[in-house]
């Protein structure tokens, strides 16, 4: 897995006051009786006012936020990192993970047809748009909360259930369809499909969580929430291995950039109008932490084909060696015919998959320490070509299916990054 320490990647752009902080002066009497007394004279209106940025108050939401972060420096080296909006791919793909992220999938409201579609994308590119580069959004109710940047991205994708309510099922791609059906699969409908999606990712969890009530307040009567996922890993500027909850290093083997046109990006093969797009494929993976706990280091290494301590392959001694499948001592592999890593390991030319894994830990049911486990993004130009192999694989024979199970599962097609003036998705729906 390729690390990410304190200097950012160069294709981000840095704003200078970026963090925003509140006054460490106490508020004065006057200022509650101020207050109240707009309350009660029915100034009710000049406060929405102020959060549409008209006339009544006379600043814009954005001047509002700039004004609060004057004189502030960014409290971290990502917190005025801007990544930009604009581009032939869209960010938060092959972006270096963000710590925080938030997978919501919405269903249209029946009806809409292609317009509810159109005005969809083209709020939420609006949106995007102004948030990724810390702007509150047009009639942001909270716009402090829009800055600093933090890395903030955005990335839009269609289900295969958009373009029906579209009317446009006939250009859909083959695999932008649920996936087959695996050996190791208990899949809840709560976690399943899904018409459209935002993934938002940041890293500060207040500016993500203003991000997401953005996109769903401007999708308001076109579109509601179907499911909701929050994940988490290291930040971008930690030096150290992102671990799952088993404590493994996960998502070591990924597309070199040179790799990313044949694996990752979809091109001429594809439908026009996601030329510059991918999809996507979302597995939640429930962990057994109980019982994996139980197990010794030895036992888990064997299990996974890596040490727990560095995540080198049991042939060699750092993360990044390749595994040596072919290894064997006093006549056995060394690393297991069951090991996870042997049924994970990918060697035909554009076949990989990007693997973007964020953590989940939520409330335990009732006699269990833990509600654990991993959302598995996984990016790739075709998942019945890349993705299912490999998956078909790993329900076969990999010893770590006893401890992991996916309920979840999803498949989008993420699109096209849009050139300045365009909206998201405007091959599509014009």
């Amino acid at each position: 897995m390729a690390r990410h320490p304190a200097p950012l990647p160069l294709d981000e752009q840095t704003v200078p006051g970026g963090a925003a902080e509140a006054s460490s002066a106490a508020p004065s009497r006057r200022s509650f009786l101020g207050v109240g007394a707009a309350l009660a004279g029915g100034a009710g209106a000049g406060l929405v006012g102020y959060g549409l940025g008209n006339s009544q108050t006379g600043v814009a939401p954005s001047a509002v936020a700039a004004a609060s972060s004057e004189g502030a420096a960014p409290d971290a080296p990502w917190a005025g990192s801007v990544i930009p909006f604009i581009g032939a791919h869209q960010a938060g793909i092959s972006t270096p993970p963000q710590a925080h992220a938030t997978f919501v999938a919405l269903n249209l409201t029946p009806g809409v047809g292609q317009d509810g579609l159109r005005r969809l994308l083209r709020q939420w590119t609006n949106d995007a748009s102004r948030l990724q580069r810390g702007i509150p959004v047009l009639g942001d109710p909270q716009p402090d909360l829009a800055s600093p940047p933090s890395r903030l991205t955005i990335t839009v994708g269609l289900g295969r259930g958009a373009l029906v309510e579209a009317g446009l099922a006939d250009r859909a791609p083959g695999w932008l369809a649920p996936l087959p059906a695996f050996s190791v699969d208990r899949l809840e409908p709560r976690w399943a499909d899904g018409d459209v999606l935002a993934q938002v990712c940041a890293e500060d969890p207040i500016i993500l969580a203003h991000a997401v009530r953005a996109l769903l307040l401007s999708a308001t009567g076109i579109a509601a929430v179907h499911w909701m996922q929050r994940g988490f890993r290291r930040p971008v500027t930690s030096t150290s291995a992102m671990r799952n909850l088993m404590g493994q290093v996960d998502g070591t083997v990924q597309p070199v950039a040179a790799e990313l046109e044949q694996s990752v990006w979809i091109g001429a093969d594809g439908p026009d109008w996601l030329r510059g797009g991918t999809s996507l494929v979302l597995r939640r993976i429930r962990m057994d932490l109980d019982t994996w706990d139980a197990l010794d280091p030895q036992a888990k290494e064997q299990v996974i084909g890596r040490r727990m301590t560095s995540g080198a392959p049991l042939t060699g001694t750092k993360e990044t060696d390749v595994p040596d499948l072919a290894a064997t001592r006093d006549g056995l592999p060394v690393i297991p015919e069951f090991a996870h890593i042997r049924h994970a390991a990918v060697t035909t030319a554009g076949q990989k998959i990007l693997r973007r894994p964020y953590n989940f830990d939520d409330t335990p049911a009732a006699g269990s320490s833990a509600e654990a486990g991993l959302l598995f993004a996984a990016f790739q130009a075709d998942p019945v070509r890349q993705f299912v192999p490999m998956q078909q694989r790993l329900a076969a024979g990999d010893l770590l299916n006893f401890w992991t199970t996916p309920i979840g599962s999803a498949v989008f097609a993420i699109l096209p990054g849009p050139a300045e003036g365009e909206i998201l998705g405007q091959a599509l729906v014009g």
